[in-house]
């Protein structure tokens, strides 16, 4: 795994129903993300803030809220990671709400094509975030990167990447979904994106899960990670925006990360959602930050590195 990371805080709401993610970036840094992850060794570079257009606070239009700012957030994401794949290091996003996985995706897709590298993208969520300007209640963006990447949204924002689509359904794994509309469902069938809902986690486990999910990697492929706070059980992550019940317990989702760990090959991360407005003293940073140290390498168990 890269030793080099960059942080890039993208302190934005913008793609939400309710606000606050914006101040998701500073929560996790107050959670002492960088000496967390400098104690594992890796050399840690912190970007600071991207800026972008303010939250208008707006109605939709056309079944898409705010989408002017949306493209204008996600172009500087996309930027901003894809400088740092170009000069070999690990972006990590620190978000802001997942509308910005667009930018950050297809800035990973595009490093992977002009690198001949095969893209892994672990969608870790309690959503799908498949939804179109047809189908969302909303018209929140947060609930359509998925679509976006795969080439389903408005022209300004799938082509972003410059290649439409930015991504094939076929490189995503979600994982923890428990809160699908009736119409993105069959959205999500249709196109035949692979989803491990909670169901799946309950009947076969979260390690039989993430053997499937990160079946097939090798040495050319690249692995994104991207972490919605909201996949959690707000029992133990109350801090977003659209918490939904029934999400993976602290062990699961640490035996999630630590097996994404063990591969070897997280080469990009998105942390998204986290809405310190919504907590109770931080601690849903505090535990976002604890599961990414165990994504960089933290085991919980007594076991000798292989």
């Amino acid at each position: 795994m890269n030793k080099q990371v960059s942080l890039i805080g993208a302190p934005t709401d913008i793609g939400a129903g309710s606000r606050g993610a914006s101040m998701g970036p500073e929560a996790l840094r107050v959670a002492q993300i960088v000496p967390v992850l400098e104690a594992h060794g890796l050399e840690v570079l912190d970007r600071g803030n991207l800026a972008g257009p303010a939250n208008p606070w707006l109605p939709p239009v056309g079944g898409y809220r705010h989408l002017a700012e949306v493209v204008a957030w996600n172009r500087a994401v996309h930027e901003a990671v894809y400088a740092e794949l170009q000069g070999g290091r690990l972006p990590i996003l620190l978000g802001g709400d997942h509308c910005l996985g667009i930018g950050s995706i297809s800035a990973v897709a595009r490093h992977c094509r002009e690198a001949g590298k095969k893209l892994r993208v672990l969608w870790l969520d309690a959503h799908a975030d498949f939804n179109t300007n047809q189908l969302t209640p909303s018209g929140n963006i947060h609930g359509m990167p998925v679509a976006c990447l795969c080439g389903h949204g408005p022209q300004e924002l799938i082509e972003i990447g410059g290649t439409v689509p930015a991504i094939s359904a076929k490189a995503v794994r979600q994982i923890g979904i428990r809160s699908v509309d009736q119409g993105e469902k069959r959205f999500v069938h249709q196109v035949g994106l692979e989803v491990f809902d909670m169901r799946y986690i309950d009947e076969m486990g979260m390690r039989h899960t993430m053997e499937l999910a990160l079946a097939t990697l090798d040495a050319n492929t690249h692995l994104h990670v991207s972490f919605d706070v909201d996949f959690l059980d707000p029992d133990i992550a109350p801090g977003v925006g659209t918490t939904v019940p029934g999400g993976p317990t602290y062990r699961e989702a640490q035996l999630c990360m630590e097996m994404i760990a063990d591969t070897g090959r997280l080469a990009s991360l998105d942390v998204m959602e986290l809405n310190p407005a919504l907590d109770v003293r931080n601690k849903t940073a505090t535990l976002a930050v604890d599961l990414i140290e165990s994504l960089f390498g933290k085991s919980t168990l007594m076991r000798q590195p292989g």
